[in-house]
């Protein structure tokens, strides 16, 4: 294998050996994280720093708990794929309340390790468990096995009524950020529970090919203007009452959060199917009565924006506002603005030190700052402001800052008495150090990248390579470092490869994100074209005759659209996990951005590939997994079927037991084949 390629693969991209899942324990005075052994160790161990004096405790090792290869029950294997989580060994952990003990789940056995160092125990379960979640002190676990929720030692709590209990519905997992499915209240003695009715839904079918001896494996999945999953909340309380919360889940199906605000009060987030009314609802765990306490309308749809709403300490309530024109993302407290124009928020990380600490873009969209709001003075102030992607995580008095910046990253460990720690990180240094070229081009400032090969001499004209996502949800010219280190390579191959985040991403400002309201493929195609001419205008090395895409997922079905409705611009493509048909694909995204599919079938119809098949004249590669249940493999079986019935040749590149997902190694592999297949093809 190409080493670079090799390097990528052994190392995870670069990723282990780095802390990760990072969360704040006993009021801050600890820190809990996964980091594996080494960078090309993938195995994911517990550890805990603690800042009274600076010590890092590896606490639960999972090659002495459970060695051997994993065996994940299917809700775990799933809810991985929905979250995007590939992570032998511990993958995921849940801290008590009290920060002292956290429970994790290994092939479905469930273990509790101590911050104090004592050997992790294992502990009773009912069956293959998944998703456990201890209470306050940790002397009870909920978990569920076999779609029911069950507390340690062994007790069942739900009915055996054909429902899942405990667990996040496809929607709510894939789609709206909400993972889980039961919470504890502080008290540590009443559980709330999601109840999942899914006898409604469409069902998805999965064959191995390789292996046709198995049977078939099939699984629910709301379909574009299908059902959706019926979705209730119950209450169970310690002398066996149950009490389900009560709001019209008609008018607002999607459950997309719920908390304990207090052993008396649960918060819930709910939305309308068209996520154009967002309510955030108090809910008496008693009586189950709920009550609006605020609400976010937008015209076209509420974007997430995670941390709101919410209820700030002293009551005060904080919703996402857009500033008038939809210049930016911003906050309202008790629905008085809080930022203007010059602040694009990006998450809402909590409170700290009397004011709430944000993610946001102050400057280019391509960096991301911290900053500190001051409710009600307007103060703002930066606590990482450099240049690059800085996040953070707060705890009381505690933050931990995480920068990647041009030179790598790193994170700061800050108490709130002013003392600082640096989490190890053993991960494999990044081999490229990038510098894209960076444009805001057009009418519209789309942020455009162009990288190209090291030593590269003005005046050599270069093929060009698009590498794209173009979609929702996804900011493709970042900052990050570690975004650019397999474009490097990319351009390395003799490509200057261009990266452009059209209208509808993420991060550039309200009106540009909805920009794709009812109707993805013209919006998308025209502002990609627009941004290459613009930068071939703009630098002549950039051959504009030899223009080749590449994309995965939304960026697969951005590089199929452009071969076959733009040949006179785009060269060849490789498309990967194309959604082809978004009549075929789920409610909640497709719905959000495209309304229902019986109201508006001409932009389900606009938007749908199969009808091009006949206009391929370029060379296009189609690559799916056969194990994918986000984008199914039917989508691209349909296109490659239309196109094989036009008379239109084609690569198809099917690949058994591979998902929506592409690690250890599967990705490195495709991509020396997609690097293959464009030389070849535009002729570098």
């Amino acid at each position: 294998m190409d080493p670079y390629l090799d390097l990528s693969a052994r190392t995870g991209r670069f990723t282990y050996g780095a802390p990760r899942a990072a969360a704040f324990g006993d009021s801050g005075r600890l820190l809990w994280f996964l980091r594996s052994a080494g960078p090309a160790d993938p195995v994911d161990s517990l550890w805990v720093l603690d800042t009274a004096d600076g010590t890092e405790r590896l606490v639960a090792d999972p090659a002495q708990l459970a060695p051997g290869p994993a065996e994940l029950p299917e809700a775990e294997r799933r809810l991985r794929e929905r979250i995007r989580l590939w992570a032998p060994g511990i993958g995921s952990y849940a801290l008590a309340a009290d920060g002292l003990s956290a429970v994790f789940a290994l092939s479905g056995r469930v273990f509790q390790a101590f911050a104090d160092g004592a050997a992790p125990k294992e502990l009773p379960t009912a069956g293959p468990a998944f998703d456990p979640r201890p209470n306050h002190d940790g002397s009870r676990v909920a978990y569920v096995t076999g779609d029911a929720l069950h507390t340690t030692p062994g007790d069942r709590l739900s009915p055996a009524d054909g429902a899942r209990w405990g667990i996040a519905e496809f929607a709510a997992a894939e789609e709206l950020g909400r993972s889980r499915g039961h919470w504890w209240s502080p008290d540590g003695i009443t559980l709330l529970a999601a109840r999942v009715a899914e006898g409604a839904l469409e069902r998805r079918y999965f064959t191995d090919p390789a292996h046709p001896e198995k049977a078939p494996e099939s699984f629910a999945y709301p379909v574009a203007g299908g059902p959706n999953a019926d979705v209730a909340l119950w209450v169970f309380g310690p002398d066996g009452r149950r009490v389900r919360l009560a709001w019209d889940a008609t008018a607002f199906p999607y459950l997309s959060d719920a908390s304990w605000a207090s052993s008396d009060e649960i918060l819930l987030t709910v939305q309308d199917r068209l996520q154009q009314n967002v309510l955030l609802l108090t809910a008496d765990p008693a009586t189950g009565r709920t009550r609006e306490l605020s609400r976010t309308t937008h015209p076209q749809w509420v974007d997430a924006l995670p941390g709101t709403p919410a209820r700030l300490s002293g009551g005060r309530l904080l919703t996402a506002a857009d500033t008038p024109g939809g210049t930016a993302r911003g906050l309202a407290l008790d629905g008085v603005p809080l930022t203007g124009d010059g602040i694009q928020v990006r998450r809402v990380a909590g409170e700290y030190a009397g004011a709430l600490a944000v993610e946001a873009g102050t400057r280019d969209p391509a960096e991301q700052q911290v900053l500190l709001l001051g409710p009600g003075t307007g103060e703002v102030r930066a606590l990482a402001d450099g240049p690059g992607v800085h996040s953070v995580l707060v705890d009381g008095g505690a933050l931990l800052l995480t920068s990647a910046g041009p030179d790598g990253v790193t994170r700061t460990v800050r108490t709130a008495d002013g003392r600082e720690f640096t989490p190890r990180d053993l991960s494999e240094p990044l081999p490229y150090r990038v510098v894209p070229r960076l444009a805001r081009v057009t009418e519209h400032g789309l942020p455009t990248a162009v990288v190209y090969p090291r030593g590269h001499v003005t005046g050599e004209r270069l093929p060009v390579l698009l590498d794209v996502y173009g979609g929702p949800g996804y900011q493709a010219v970042s900052a990050e470092p570690r975004r650019w280190q397999l474009r490097q390579w990319w351009a390395d191959q003799g490509f200057a490869v261009v990266t452009t985040d059209n209208r509808g991403t993420p991060f550039v400002s309200p009106a540009f994100t909805h920009a794709m309201y009812r109707g993805f493929s013209a919006v998308t195609l025209d502002d990609q074209v627009a941004a290459l001419r613009a930068l071939g205008d703009r630098d002549p090395d950039l051959d504009l005759d030899r223009v080749g895409v590449r994309g995965w997922s939304y960026g697969g079905y951005l590089a199929a659209m452009a071969v076959l409705r733009r040949p006179d611009v785009f060269h060849a493509a490789v498309a990967g996990a194309a959604p082809t048909d978004f009549r075929y694909y789920d409610t909640a995204y497709t719905e959000r951005y495209l309304g229902l599919p019986a109201e508006h079938p001409e932009v389900y119809e606009r938007d749908c590939l199969l009808g091009d098949a006949a206009g391929l004249s370029r060379p296009l590669l189609l690559v799916t997994g056969l194990a994918d249940d986000n984008v199914h493999p039917s989508h691209t079986l349909r296109l490659s079927e239309a196109l094989t019935g036009a008379g239109r040749p084609h690569r198809l590149l099917a690949l058994p037991g591979v998902t929506h997902m592409t690690p250890d190694g599967v990705n490195e592999k495709l991509v020396a084949l997609e690097r293959d297949f464009l030389l070849r093809e535009l002729s570098v």
